[in-house]
């Protein structure tokens, strides 16, 4: 090894972890539900510290070149972009440790090791491949810190700007998200206690795809500069993305895109994480019953911080990632560092709940063969008990495709008929960032109350006698057959018929006009308001649309389904 290469290796060591330590915490924030999501980059720091350090290093190595073997062109433009980043653009995100947002996304990765830690203890009978999931979510972390190099120093600009590599980056989350959800799923009707090696080597295939995939989004980061893609260049070649041709002759589009929009499959990237964390918040409320334990569900509220921190990404990318909306940012590391420390609670109640105790943290156990340590091992060997899924892995592998890419498209390319997101309304920020996990924990708050017997929205039983209470499903209008069907669909018509003249009126006494959805976009984003409010009040008003059905049902099967054939009768 020459002298250049000692030396040069000698400032890697100081220099990489300065680097890392600095970056991991501010790293570019992305989606759904990341407890280490981070802050869009930002530019023109003082570096100065380090750069000196950098300077007076390199000075004492020689001077002359190493000889190398001529590389290829990828690697020279590969070798090129490292070579002009320096140590400014290394460090090109330091400034978020000076600002709010950096402060809590610094103090974010403490409560999330420690919930790692507990959620990790044996006696939780964690499903493997789900708590691999969750430590994934650390390299997509770590994913990000390159990607951000990369956007700054080769393109100038954040890495929510950079389609690309946004999108390969938070396919990092999406698969992590998957991990969590396969994992538990798999548990739960399979059994987590099998050790055969026919299952260890199912696990290590599913961890291999995973690191693969973290790997091959690796060699896409040091290549793809010197394959020609641009700052804007789509994800998967915007695959999936309509021509220009096409979206201006939708009778809705009023405004262009911008060019930093987010192509089809990056919204597709995002919205699919979202979706998968809900589906992992219920998944794990339903472990509870596989594992006897209740604690688990703490945990679907400890990660309803997260769920919001998600959902505020996405509205930052709504509004197409505008500076005068950086407290969405704030706010994102705010539910970040909130997320990681309930999930941290949950995971530290779930551990002491199944034997976890102090002694567990001295790395020099008194004895292998403790009374307490029998306990927890036992514990930990007893099987989880299996339940049925609902529904299929293909069932629910097209769920997560009809909402993904439905969304995604209607996201994309519906907001271009309004004037909302291109005003940067902060208070519609607000909403969207409040609204949505408000509706996430009141579903499973409801959940709970139904569990319990206490509440939720259920009819009380009439002359059952036995105390318990009976809740009103489509189950119970189908028992009239075709009367109880076109019972509920008169009942609905209805529903609607009087709700678009109600909300029509509520604009009107607010506006003083009636809504020209049409030609207004501003009409048509109320529109869109109060359809998206009256969806949710049908949503709580379904019972009382249920209870209208089954008391109509009679009715239609007198007058409307068995008229003649009464008729009929009499006649005979």
């Amino acid at each position: 090894m020459t002298t250049f290469q000692v030396k040069t290796r000698a400032a890697m060591h100081v220099l990489f972890p300065l680097v890392v330590l600095q970056a991991l915490p501010r790293c570019h924030a992305f989606s759904p539900a990341s407890p280490l999501t981070t802050a869009s980059i930002r530019s023109n720091v003082n570096t100065m510290g380090i750069q000196s350090l950098a300077d007076n290093m390199m000075q004492r190595a020689p001077t002359t070149r190493l000889n190398m073997m001529d590389p290829s062109q990828i690697l020279t433009d590969a070798s090129g972009f490292f070579s002009n980043v320096g140590t400014d653009n290394l460090l090109s995100f330091s400034d978020q440790g000076q600002n709010l947002a950096g402060i809590f996304f610094q103090a974010s990765l403490l409560p999330y090791l420690t919930f790692l830690y507990f959620l990790s203890f044996r006696g939780n009978r964690i499903p493997e491949i789900g708590n691999f999931g969750f430590q994934f979510l650390l390299l997509f972390v770590l994913s990000t810190i390159p990607s951000g190099i990369v956007t700054k120093g080769t393109y100038g600009v954040s890495l929510a700007d950079c389609d690309w590599l946004h999108g390969g980056a938070e396919a990092l989350l999406t698969i992590t998200n998957i991990l969590i959800v396969f994992g538990f799923r798999q548990a739960m009707s399979a059994g987590a206690e099998s050790e055969t090696q026919e299952n260890k080597i199912e696990s290590w295939k599913v961890k291999g795809a995973a690191i693969g995939s973290a790997l091959a989004f690796a060699g896409a980061l040091a290549v793809g500069p010197g394959l020609g893609f641009g700052p804007h260049s789509a994800f998967l070649l915007g695959l999936g993305n309509l021509p220009s041709s096409v979206v201006e002759s939708l009778p809705w589009v009023v405004h262009s895109e911008p060019v930093n929009a987010l192509s089809i499959p990056t919204w597709a990237i995002h919205f699919s994480s979202v979706f998968e964390w809900i589906f992992a918040m219920n998944i794990i409320w339903n472990f509870s019953e596989n594992s006897g334990n209740e604690k688990w569900k703490g945990l679907t509220w400890g990660m309803l911080p997260l769920h919001a921190s998600g959902i505020a990404a996405c509205t930052y990318h709504f509004f197409y990632n505008p500076s005068s909306l950086q407290f969405l940012v704030t706010s994102q590391a705010g539910l970040t560092l909130l997320g990681n420390i309930t999930c941290a609670i949950a995971a530290y109640r779930i551990a002491v709940s199944n034997g976890w105790t102090l002694s567990e943290l001295n790395p020099f156990p008194a004895s292998k063969t403790s009374p307490k340590g029998i306990i927890v091992d036992n514990n930990a060997a007893m099987p989880l008990q299996l339940t049925e899924q609902k529904e299929s892995d293909a069932a629910l592998a097209a769920k997560l495709a009809a909402l993904t890419f439905g969304t995604a498209y209607i996201v994309k390319y519906g907001e271009l008929g309004l004037d909302v997101p291109f005003e940067q309304n902060s208070i519609a920020a607000v909403a969207i960032v409040a609204g949505i996990p408000a509706i996430t924990a009141f579903n499973f708050y409801n959940k709970a109350q139904l569990e319990r017997g206490e509440g939720g929205f259920s009819f009380p039983s009439f002359g059952n006698g036995d105390g318990e209470k009976s809740t009103l499903s489509m189950a119970d209008v189908k028992k009239y057959g075709v009367s109880g069907t076109v019972a509920y669909v008169l009942t609905e018509l209805a529903f609607w018929a009087v709700a678009f003249p109600v909300a029509s009126t509520a604009l009107y006494q607010s506006t003083g006009h009636w809504p020209d959805v049409i030609s207004d976009a501003t009409d048509r984003a109320t529109v869109l308001g109060f359809i998206f409010a009256g969806a949710n009040v049908a949503r709580l008003l379904v019972p009382v649309r249920l209870g209208a059905a089954l008391a109509l049902a009679p009715w239609v099967d007198e007058n409307i389904i068995n008229r003649g054939s009464g008729s009929s009768k009499e006649n005979a």
